[in-house]
């Protein structure tokens, strides 16, 4: 019997395609004025890996000619790669599109009573190719569009009556663009199935990510890249019922569809109905469908959808069924498994037939999915009059720029926002209520206890917003945009010198485009209170002070720099008259120290974790605006470091050599500034770089261990991770890392299991967790109590001349950490200004 099943399989895996009836022979006949794939690309599907221009070009062909389809250009790419939706339906529903989308929108308005389930056209959306080196979904939507608009089948004739099919072919151009490149461009003739082969090695950083390197599934949430926010722009515009998300997997796998893994929260906010009641609805349609293709595949093992951010998770909290689909890669067009060969068309084939089997689900439950929607908004604004919590509040009189960052993403997913003064308020009844649960609510107790992603995600936590619950009704005027928000009020022209606000997030690029002019500033590492030409004003540790006399410019061109400054990152900016200052420290003061233009460079390649990597490049050439060097690590031996005073060391495997790890110390050693994150900071001290220490809870090596089950190895070991939490540090807002900051307790973010004893030197602790640490997520007792209580967070460590800055955390974590991207920001450019007393 298993031979048989093997020998089975092993067909499956190594069919070949020699005609485009292997994927829609059944939907015949077609329109022969529409062109086919393979007659559009002149490739079969499945014979190369199709690049992106094409994919949209054959887009916008079918929309060009057929009355079923539209075409729309909802964003681009950060390399100007067109983000595209295709529509398809039947014409009449084409034609009568903006009233069925109003019919549609009511029934996710909870104040009315729309009834009409039935006879309106489900919506739906085929997500594919969110990560760039996983194709299969990106050729399967090529084919989709092709059958929904060229088959006069009846069956798709159905689905195009009942359906407005939205297919998004390719969320990440850049990185699927990267992947095809690489797999056409070591595709053997005859194709090469041997894994070692180069074809299924991609070079880092690999086509997974985006154009900074990050992963576009996790971003629907954080909004933080254009692909995600022309999405998001055009996702509540349309709220499809349904959404699907098509990626791939390890290629000694098969396929995955849900029901998913157990959520992973004591008690979801998301419906019970969608998880459990429409994920088993659908689940037959799926089984059934690839049941009748020879297909194996699994469900409920493993993935979770409690993390808001997936394509497979965010739309389940906007009233609609969100479906992860998992293939084993073929890595390339052909590669040999367990199992014999699994080839490329083969992957494409399986992600197509679940697209048909998505929308006839879909189709014939139209009015179940409609009646859900409407339940699921109606549902909001009754969990919401249940709960003792009537209103959220926060106001941050310091700093506008951050507070506008973090509003824009509440208003991106339609929370409603109201302003009163300097505080905000966000009403928990409303329809977004289960998104503003997301944002604000925490937790301590988890149903699991292994996941998939991160187990915290309270967004004001990442943007450092000190906010309250309240039973308050003053909301105030609701807040419908951001214009006007930050406006700080204009400088005017002096001839001594100007003060920049630290305290405002985008200080920082402030000051570097200061620097990029020529400018010489300086930092006040005492506060001080000055009389302004806008009145008494009182400036915190860090206030940026540009002297107008010093310069080797005139007042008009140093005021103009200033102005531009102003205008570019709206900080406040003021001019003073006097150096003598009403209190504190004097502009003179030896406190105010210059700073010195930041060199940096940061090493990349294998071994290195991309996505951190990533994460500092984007930080710094999106809002700072500052160039890093990008070093590869095959080049490190041989690259000067000389020519830089900053050196970025994200977490990674770095197998250095004895003397490369001498010329790293050496560098420093002169005065230079090494930044460290993760475990690389792990590594910096196992080497010996500095002299501090990793916490190590000892263990009883003579005690018996405990006999457990071989099945629950990987539960048990895998909740030993930290796979994403946020503890409470307490900062040392004297220290120069800390300039900016006016809390000393803030929120970190913490995904890896990196503990760093505190500093044996009193002043090199900059943040240690504080003694009550955890805000949200899952943490084990034990890495809570013997392993991250008694750790630090950020310390400075002396190396000769230079220092080391050791980040336990990740500060810079998935681009919206803008509650710690200060404390990098500042290693950056006010590293060499740090003295370690002895």
């Amino acid at each position: 019997m298993l031979r048989k099943l093997l020998l089975g399989m092993l067909c499956i895996f190594s069919i070949s395609v020699s005609a485009q009836d292997y994927f829609f022979k059944k939907f015949q006949p077609f329109d022969s004025k529409i062109q086919s794939p393979e007659e559009f690309l002149g490739h079969g599907i499945g014979e190369r890996h199709t690049r992106h221009d094409l994919i949209v070009a054959y887009m916008d062909y079918l929309a060009q000619n057929s009355e079923r389809a539209s075409y729309l250009e909802y964003g681009k790419t950060y390399e100007g790669r067109k983000l595209v939706i295709l529509t398809v339906t039947s014409p009449e529903n084409l034609n009568n599109l903006d009233a069925l989308k109003e019919q549609h929108l009511e029934y996710t308005d909870p104040n009315k009573t729309a009834t009409d389930y039935d006879n309106l056209p489900v919506f739906i959306n085929l997500g594919y190719n969110v990560h760039g080196n996983e194709p299969s979904g990106g050729e399967a939507a090529i084919l989709m569009a092709y059958t929904l608009v060229a088959s006069n089948n009846p069956e798709i004739l159905n689905y195009l009556n009942n359906g407005v099919i939205f297919i998004d072919p390719t969320i990440n151009p850049d990185g699927r663009d990267r992947h095809t490149q690489w797999a056409n461009m070591y595709q053997g003739n005859p194709l090469v199935a041997d894994p070692q082969d180069a074809e299924h090695n991609e070079y880092w950083p690999r086509g997974r990510t985006n154009h900074y390197w990050f992963d576009l599934n996790r971003d629907w949430y954080l909004a933080i890249h254009p692909e995600s926010r022309g999405k998001l722009k055009w996702y509540h515009q349309w709220y499809p019922n349904v959404v699907t998300d098509f990626h791939e997997m390890g290629t000694q796998s098969t396929y995955f569809f849900e029901p998913m893994k157990a959520n992973g929260s004591l008690d979801p906010i998301m419906p019970k109905e969608n998880y459990e009641d429409l994920n088993n609805l659908f689940g037959d349609y799926f089984a059934k469908a690839l049941d009748s293709i020879g297909s194996f595949y699994f469900t409920k093992e493993v993935f979770d959808g409690t993390y808001p951010g997936y394509g497979s998770s965010y739309p389940d909290l906007q009233g609609g069924l969100a479906l992860l689909f998992e293939q084993a890669s073929s890595r390339g067009h052909k590669q040999t498994t367990a199992f014999g060969e699994i080839t490329f068309p083969f992957t494409i084939r399986n992600q197509y037939v679940s697209s048909i089997a998505t929308i006839k689900a879909a189709v014939e439950n139209k009015g179940t999915l409609r009646k859900y929607q409407q339940d699921f908004f109606k549902s909001a604004l009754t969990n919401a009059s249940r709960s003792k919590i009537r209103a959220y509040a926060f106001e941050n009189k310091f700093d506008d720029n951050r507070t506008k960052a973090f509003l824009d993403k509440l208003l991106l997913h339609k929370i409603e926002v109201y302003k009163s003064g300097d505080t905000y308020t966000i009403p928990t009844r409303q329809p977004q209520y289960r998104m503003v649960q997301s944002v604000f609510e925490t937790y301590e107790k988890f149903r699991d206890s292994v996941y998939y992603d991160a187990s915290a995600w309270s967004l004001a936590n990442f943007y450092n917003i000190n906010y309250k619950s309240t039973s308050s009704s003053n909301l105030g005027e609701k807040l419908t945009d951001l214009e006007g928000l930050v406006n700080p009020m204009a400088i005017q022209k002096t001839e001594y010198a100007y003060v920049v606000d630290y305290d405002d997030y985008n200080a920082v690029a402030a000051l570097n485009h200061m620097q990029e002019k020529g400018l010489v500033v300086s930092s006040s590492f005492k506060p001080f209170t000055a009389k302004t030409t806008a009145g008494d004003k009182k400036f915190n540790y860090g206030a940026l002070v540009v002297p107008v006399s010093l310069q080797k410019k005139d007042s008009d061109e140093v005021f103009n720099i200033i102005k531009e400054a102003q205008d570019s990152y709206s900080v406040p900016i003021y001019a003073v008259n006097s150096g003598y200052s009403i209190q504190g420290i004097d502009l003179g003061s030896r406190y105010v120290q210059p700073v010195t233009k930041p060199k940096a460079a940061m090493i990349i390649g294998d071994g290195v974790r991309s996505y951190e990597a990533g994460e500092v490049w984007h930080l710094l050439d999106t809002r700072v605006h500052m160039p890093i060097t990008k070093i590869p690590m095959r080049n490190f031996d041989r690259a000067n470091l000389d020519k830089y005073n900053t050196l970025v060391m994200v977490s990674g495997n770095y197998k250095f050599s004895k003397k490369t790890l001498e010329k790293i110390k050496n560098w420093a050693n002169k005065g230079n500034t090494l930044i460290t994150i993760g475990s690389a900071t792990k590594w910096a001290i196992e080497k010996k770089l500095v002299k501090e220490k990793l916490t190590d809870a000892e263990k009883d090596t003579t005690a018996i261990v405990e006999r457990k089950p071989y099945v629950d190895a990987p539960e048990n070991l895998g909740k030993e991770r930290v796979g994403g939490a946020i503890f409470k540090v307490d900062l040392d807002v004297t220290h120069p890392l800390a300039f900016g900051y006016r809390d000393t307790a803030i929120p970190v973010y913490k995904n890896n299991t990196v503990w760093l004893v505190p500093s044996k030197n009193e002043y090199a602790t900059v943040a240690k967790y504080a003694a009550d640490p955890h805000i949200d997520g899952f943490i084990t007792k034990k890495n809570l109590e013997e392993n991250l209580k008694p750790s630090a967070s950020l310390i400075v460590s002396k190396v000769g001349s230079g220092r080391a800055v050791l980040f336990a955390d990740n500060p810079n974590f998935r681009g919206s950490w803008y509650g710690t991207n200060r404390l990098f920001l500042n290693a950056i450019f006010l590293g060499d200004k740090i003295r370690i007393p002895e």
